[in-house]
């Protein structure tokens, strides 16, 4: 057996995440049946996360094993590929790795992107936050500084979540104004499940004047969801990059 490493491109507006469900449109299941179809062999995914209903990712990695070993992936199996799989779901390369080389588990880090569009545009009703209320940007910048210095982020977990740890180090966390968007970089070895959304929700309470930055901090260390701001709408929410070692890599 072979593992490879897809990486792909999706659209989160049609799918109800990333991860299989029953009597649900998935990210996971569309690509399965469209590797199972090429390969003539049924393929297993296992995801580099799991991203829920409406959030986008511009990468993203599966690996699976086959029985083809030393396949070439070249441009003409790709374009085969991308002709199957639905338009909103995109292969961008598909590279063998070692046998233990795992999506979640071998990854070193992940970043985010939070989008949030400061006026109308149509043509980024999917992919941002339409927030037209004043923000004040430079608190909300000092604010985000906060979650460097800080491990635990309890406060900003989905509550119930089958996790062993709430813990988590943050390498970047900053905002940007980009044209008419202000965007949220976040990147960290990992992440729990609706955490970046929790987090820009309480941010913007902070641009917005609800909270002031020294609650942000006391948000933080009460380890407690109840105390943060309501998360923040799934369409404005793109992962962006997964970081790997790179001897997982086979040449």
């Amino acid at each position: 057996m072979q593992r490879y490493f897809v990486e792909l491109a999706y659209l989160g507006t049609n799918y109800c995440g990333w991860q299989i469900q029953p009597n649900a449109n998935t990210v996971q299941a569309e690509l399965e049946k469209a590797l199972s179809t090429i390969l003539r062999h049924e393929v297993s995914t296992l995801g580099a996360g799991r991203t829920d209903t409406g959030v986008h990712a511009s990468f993203f990695v599966a690996h699976f094993d086959s029985q083809m070993i030393n396949l070439q992936w070249d441009q003409k199996l790709l374009v085969s590929l991308n002709e199957i799989l639905p338009r909103d779901i995109a292969i961008k390369e598909i590279v063998a790795v070692t046998p233990d080389a795992h999506a979640r588990f071998s990854a070193l880090s992940r970043t985010y992107e939070y989008h949030i569009s400061r006026y109308k545009n149509p043509f980024s009703v999917e992919t941002a936050w339409l927030y037209k209320a004043p923000l004040d940007v430079d608190a909300m910048k000092r604010a985000a500084s906060k979650l460097l210095t800080y491990t635990d982020f309890t406060s900003f977990s989905k509550l119930g979540s089958d996790v062993k740890t709430n813990n988590c180090r943050v390498y970047t966390a900053m905002w940007e104004v980009q044209e008419q968007e202000l965007v949220f970089t976040i990147r960290a070895d990992r992440f729990l499940r609706n955490m970046v959304r929790a987090i820009v929700g309480t941010l913007v309470d902070v641009g917005r004047g609800k909270i002031a930055e020294a609650d942000f901090v006391k948000i933080i260390e009460a380890k407690d969801r109840s105390l943060a701001g309501t998360s923040a709408p799934a369409e404005g929410l793109f992962l962006t990059s997964i970081e790997y070692p790179v001897n997982i890599f086979i040449e």
